[in-house]
């Protein structure tokens, strides 16, 4: 007969030490499934958050154009991230040394930041101009865009552009006025089998390269990424561009003419 005054336990039995490290190991198992695909998701939602942004500057400049005749102004020494002057709140002149473009469609934002494209904001050393008084993430931050600065394009009327729905406005290139011919532009010049952004493939700016098709990167190599651009078109519409040596690029795409 039990002593209903006595309290018995069980004996409990803990995990063994194999136990252990068999969760340990396959926990590492599905992290190392799961990380690359959680970096794949973060990547696609800074990508649409640069399109939108590109969208957005897409408006800013159709009010632009609006309201000075359908001109797109010339940029003339405009050719940097800087949005301010070294006190950090009086904007630059518009077309000044060091001033980023978007300053022409200043009257027309609510905030600067649409200038922004987080895949570039988080390898700041993709930022080709220094400054002594502006860390280069926080330049480029808010001047992630480079501008179709084709000697053509400069104080033109769009009025006298073909198509604007194939006219290149801006991209996310990785230099904010790029000058579009092929050292530094998408096209080839219409020449099947030449290359396209020769400078940075293997000029002096061969380091940002990776900086330029940054979306959805594949590949490990210096002058390959397997990624794409995001292009800004006159129209307003955004499109991805993936990585290409030109063939696909044609000309008319910078300078409005007809095919």
């Amino acid at each position: 007969m039990k002593d209903k005054g006595r309290v018995t336990r069980e004996a409990t039995k803990g995990f063994t030490l194999i136990e252990l490290l068999v969760v340990i190991a396959i926990i590492a198992v599905l992290l190392s499934i799961l990380m690359p695909a959680m970096r794949k998701v973060k990547e696609m939602a800074r990508d649409s958050a640069c399109k939108s942004n590109l969208r957005s500057v897409g408006l800013a400049v159709q009010m632009y154009l609006d309201d000075y005749e359908r001109k797109i102004p010339d940029t003339q020494n405009g050719n940097r991230h800087l949005w301010h002057q070294p006190n950090g709140v009086t904007y630059l002149r518009a077309g000044s040394t060091d001033s980023y473009w978007g300053l022409f469609y200043i009257d027309y934002l609510k905030e600067t930041k649409i200038f922004g494209c987080p895949s570039l904001q988080r390898v700041p050393e993709g930022l080709i101009y220094q400054y002594a008084n502006v860390p280069p993430k926080e330049a480029i931050q808010h001047a992630a865009y480079g501008l179709n600065h084709h000697e053509r394009n400069r104080g033109r009327n769009t009025n006298d552009i073909h198509r604007i729905s194939e006219f290149i406005f801006c991209t996310d290139h990785a230099e904010p006025r790029p000058e579009c011919n092929t050292s530094d532009g998408f096209h080839n010049n219409d020449t099947p089998g030449a290359m396209n952004l020769t400078q940075y493939r293997s000029g002096l700016r061969f380091r940002q390269y990776r900086q330029i098709f940054r979306h959805n990167i594949r590949y490990a190599d210096a002058d390959r990424t397997g990624g794409r651009a995001n292009i800004l078109w006159l129209d307003g519409h955004v499109s991805p561009l993936e990585e290409t040596t030109g063939d696909d690029v044609p000309l008319r795409w910078y300078t409005g003419d007809e095919p």
